[in-house]
């Protein structure tokens, strides 16, 4: 089990911004009645010394977020955006249509713990959804836990929950205002009581019960210095065992390390309940190390079984003292082996499953079958094996799209899945181990009519040449003569695919007629770590040529053209777009970075920043300052330049990319943009974190506003349906 403090990778889907298609607007349209005047920002005299290179950093006093005059600023800077849009009549009605869309029901994936089925549903407008539990598929289901009565607002989010082995019982985390501090709690499944365990400061960790049930293995770090929760640096993690019934402070210590402060650990306890695997993250870096103990000897020591941090090794299952592991040593798009623990020279190591022209992004033991999920240029594809590795055949699925689940035990006859597309939303299928064949659980009921349009991939050449596949969304029968409103999404980084999935704001955007890119960046998984690599430190430049390669082909093959496009991402997606509309200012007409990391210099000394730095390098050391500073968001703007209309976004309690990120930007961007010029807005969320766990009802407005924003910097007007 690994639980790498990834950057927020989400699909478009809450964020996504949405266009109309009808033509160009008069040029009066693209301006606001009111002259923007922007609240004043100071600048101090700092200074930095990198590497002989002088830097100054004048607006770094908006990095305590404490500060009375940070709040000052984020107040005012607020009173500015919501001023503006507040004028942009298309808002409400935008608003109005995405509330209708969303009202519909969405299931999770279901699971059987005991003799009970799990699973999690959301009525359409809840909040936060609510976790079920049952006797039976078919049985009525009653609520286990509804997180939208634990405050008023729904800004107390479900973060994660594991169930014990009989299923009586459940560990559960929750999150506030979008924190990635968790609080942990157990319930008992049979009364819907919890017990009054009670587990702080937890983060980037789930919870791992024994075999018995008497308690459960969890990671936390150290309480933080008062002011400091959601700013200070997350380092020397541990891994504790919580025995049911006590206090945290009486917590067994399982391992640290002492003389490793970026070492963070992940306990799982092995389906047989024989063996606690210990997953050793070092940072976001796909590398990790598994140690293990034998839980059916007393002080059994820990056991070092993958010390040599050379290559991703994920826990599968195991058949007694073998364990089978995903890997991609040897093997950058991912292979099955077996590691006999009597004989772990790596000369005994067997392969199972071996690479395929496919990236394998998933594996699961079930009904003591190998479900394998592969990519296949960035669509889901299903694999079946043997457990001695015979090919068994596929999973059919309906279409192109992303598919995921698959969970269960060796014991099995039945697991479930979910596969979306562009213009589907997940739809929950059953799969009979046994027979090979699925079935459907649950199908959403969607006010949109997805027969009215296509989904196609197609593939460009990067400035080096590389081959970028892309996959765009749009009405039937779309005429390319360049005037189609454009929203391209892409993220690249972290080793994180992105594939099809649905998304409301999406089907608001589809409606109006316009077109939707997805761009398979480099640094991403799509095609497994040299895919990766191929974005990450020196060679990030990649990821932002392929991205402006993406808008190039757009332009050039007639979909849209520089003033009808907008570019999206979120988190380093927010990086990308930061960096590509410093690049190239003309390619653009809107940009929307979201929770971005901008300040590519000062990043590793917030929170979990420092772990990015298998991704992005370091201001610390010489070649790789060089590379940052050559494209870091905030050191690249220059004064007087023409930048497209930006609505920045972040949020209040983000801990994971500090909102001084944005705010230094926004402030840099608002000094440097040419007068006149487009307007430069910082959209600045209360009680909100990095994404997850965001409530329905602040997903909606912050899309209407972004909307609301696009459609009016591109001067489209809107269409009844």
């Amino acid at each position: 089990m690994k639980a790498h403090p990834i950057l927020f990778a989400g699909i478009v889907g809450t964020a996504a911004m949405l266009l109309s298609c009808v033509g160009p607007a008069p040029a009066s349209k693209r301006t606001m009645t009111t002259r923007l005047s922007y609240p004043e920002t100071v600048k101090q005299e700092i200074m930095d010394d990198y590497h002989g290179t002088k830097v100054a950093d004048p607006y770094r006093w908006l990095e305590d977020d404490n500060a009375p005059d940070t709040k000052a600023w984020v107040t005012a800077q607020n009173r500015v955006t919501f001023s503006y849009l507040d004028q942009i009549p298309e808002r409400a009605k935008l608003r109005e249509r995405l509330m209708k869309l969303w009202n519909f029901e969405r299931y999770g994936i279901p699971f059987k713990q005991g003799e009970r089925y799990f699973y999690s549903k959301n009525d359409g407008l809840q909040n936060q959804s609510v976790l079920y539990v049952a006797d039976s598929l078919d049985a009525a289901p009653r609520v286990l836990l509804d997180p939208n009565k634990l405050s008023s607002d729904g800004t107390v989010a479900l973060s994660g929950y594991r169930l014990s082995e009989d299923g009586n019982l459940m560990a559960y985390g929750l999150s506030t205002s979008g924190s990635d501090w968790n609080e942990w709690k157990v319930r008992d499944v049979r009364t819907g009581a919890d017990t009054g365990d009670h587990i702080k400061w937890v983060k980037f960790s789930s919870a791992s019960w024994t075999k018995d049930g008497k308690g459960f293995f969890y990671s936390r770090y150290d309480e933080p210095k008062v002011g400091d929760a959601l700013k200070g640096v997350n380092k020397f993690q541990k891994l504790y065992f919580h025995k049911l019934g006590t206090p945290q402070s009486d917590d067994v210590l399982i391992y640290e390390r002492r003389d490793q402060p970026d070492w963070g650990f992940g306990g799982s306890v092995t389906d047989d309940g024989r063996f606690l695997i210990i997953s050793i993250w070092q940072g976001t870096d796909p590398r990790n190390r598994v140690y293990y103990r034998d839980l059916t000897k007393v002080e059994a020591p820990i056991v070092k079984l993958l010390d040599e941090y050379d290559a991703d090794y994920s826990f599968v299952d195991n058949d007694g003292g073998v364990f089978w592991f995903y890997t991609d040593l040897k093997a950058p798009r991912g292979r099955v082996i077996a590691i006999d623990t009597a004989n772990p020279d790596r000369v005994q190591w067997k392969e199972v499953i071996p690479q395929a022209a496919e990236t394998l992004k998933g594996v699961n033991l079930v009904g003591n079958q190998f479900i394998c999920t592969y990519l296949k240029d960035a669509r889901g594809q299903v694999k079946r094996f043997s457990r001695e590795g015979q090919a068994l055949g596929e999973v059919a699925l309906p279409g192109l799209g992303s598919v995921g689940g698959f969970g269960g035990k060796r014991t099995d006859t039945e697991t479930f899945y979910s596969f979306t597309s562009f213009m589907t939303p997940g739809t929950i299928y059953r799969y009979d181990v046994t027979s090979g064949t699925s079935s459907i659980f649950r199908t959403p009921q969607v006010d949109f009519d997805s027969a009215r349009y296509e989904t196609k991939q197609v593939f460009f050449n990067s400035k080096d040449g590389t081959r970028v596949p892309m996959f765009l969304t749009h009405r039937k029968g779309l005429k390319l003569d360049g005037s189609n409103p454009t929203y391209l999404y892409g993220y690249g980084g972290f080793n994180i695919s992105q594939t099809p999935g649905f998304s409301v704001s999406m089907a608001t955007w589809l409606e109006l007629g316009g077109v939707y890119a997805v761009a398979n960046l480099r640094g991403g998984g799509e095609y497994g770590e040299d895919w990766h690599k191929a974005g990450t430190k020196l060679k990030k430049q990649n990821v932002f040529d392929d991205f402006i390669g993406a808008a190039e082909w757009l332009i050039a093959r007639k979909y849209t053209s520089p003033a009808r496009l907008a570019i999206a991402g979120g988190s380093n997606g927010g990086l990308l777009v930061g960096a590509c509309m410093a690049q190239r200012p003309d390619l653009f007409g809107c940009c929307l970075p979201a929770v971005g990391v901008m300040d590519m210099l000062r990043f590793h000394k917030f929170t979990i920043g420092w772990a990015w730095t298998s991704d992005y390098g370091s201001s610390e050391k010489a070649d790789e300052f060089k590379a940052l500073f050559a494209y870091s968001p905030l050191h690249n703007l220059r004064p007087g330049v023409r930048y497209p209309a930006t609505l920045v976004t972040t949020a209040d309690h983000d801990d994971r990319v500090v909102p001084a990120h944005s705010f230094k930007f926004a402030a840099r961007l608002q000094e440097c943009q040419s007068k006149p010029g487009a307007p430069v807005l910082i959209r600045i969320e209360t009680k909100a974190g990095h994404g997850a766990g965001k409530p329905t009802a602040k997903l909606i407005e912050e899309a209407a506003d972004k909307l609301g924003f696009v459609v009016r910097e591109l001067g489209v007007t809107m269409n009844e349906r």
